[in-house]
């Protein structure tokens, strides 16, 4: 585990300071930068950016792209945290170990910086160095990642969710869209930076969807048995508002074996790539053992 957390401190590090800089090279009015700059580089796994730019180097693509790309989702990303942290969504006073935007900011400023990082995500995307069709693609497939297909709509179920009873397959189509559909973006995004067979389309495709389910299976876990002083917010604040969750739904026992599954079918689908996915193995079991 030591080796893929080194990996994934130096990919921080990379990733970080791109934000910066891109942040540095833009005329934005001073307090509204201020806001989106506060929820941005606050720090965060980077996840996302970082899957972009695994993808990526397993299908030897290009890293500039990729970067770009990845990027990108991680504006898609901390825009859903700052409007999912307002008191009309999840009333959370805390993110990341600070008080959330909207409590520093105001609602009205922490909205128009999700907004602001929203936009600029697809600025980004139409810069990407790819051919034409590909960097179509890219912007579709994230579009639709983050948008009424995907993210938007698993939020939007979430919400109508609360304080009743939903089966499992409800609460799997609202995982897949809430948080698996962005770890798929990020995934075939690296993809779309690089060539490859539809076989091993396929198999990532396959890979993001049970990456996914585990890293929400831990997530639903951790608001349970976390510690607020790693998670860097509240625990308990998914059973105090309601949610669906696995372990509300089906213990903590079972949820736990279903997210051990999950990330045993997510290594299984690397299969095709043999021992050139080691980073990527590597990064299910980070997911399933993570405290924050």
């Amino acid at each position: 585990m030591q080796d893929i957390e080194a990996l994934l401190q130096d990919y921080r590090r990379d990733i970080d300071c791109y934000l910066e800089e891109l942040l540095e090279a833009q005329q934005i009015y001073s307090e509204l930068k201020e806001a989106l700059s506060y929820s941005l580089l606050s720090g965060g796994k980077r996840i996302r950016p970082i899957l972009t730019l695994l993808t990526c180097q397993l299908l030897e693509g290009n890293q500039g792209a990729a970067r770009r790309a990845g990027t990108a989702l991680e504006y898609i990303h901390t825009y859903s945290l700052i409007h999912d942290d307002l008191p009309a969504m999840d009333d959370d006073d805390f993110r990341r170990g600070q008080r959330s935007n909207h409590l520093v900011f105001g609602e009205g400023m922490a909205i128009l910086a999700g907004d602001a990082l929203l936009t600029q995500a697809f600025q980004l995307l139409v810069e990407v160095d790819l051919p034409a069709e590909k960097r179509c693609r890219l912007v579709n497939l994230i579009a639709e990642s983050a948008g009424v297909q995907g993210m938007v709509a698993g939020q939007a179920m979430d919400l109508r969710a609360e304080n009743r009873e939903v089966e499992l397959a409800e609460l799997q189509q609202i995982h897949r869209k809430k948080t698996g559909a962005l770890f798929r973006a990020a995934i075939l995004s690296g993809a779309l930076c690089s060539d490859y067979s539809q076989e091993e389309w396929q198999a990532l495709e396959t890979y993001a969807e049970k990456l996914g389910l585990t890293f929400q299976i831990v997530d639903d876990l951790l608001d349970v048995v976390g510690d607020c002083s790693e998670l860097g917010k509240e625990v308990g604040q998914d059973f105090r508002r309601g949610k669906a969750t696995y372990p509300a739904l089906l213990g903590l026992e079972e949820s736990r074996r279903r997210a051990e599954k999950a990330a045993s079918q997510a290594k299984e689908s690397l299969a095709i790539f043999a021992e050139r996915a080691g980073s990527l193995r590597e990064l299910v079991d980070f997911v399933l053992e993570r405290s924050s």
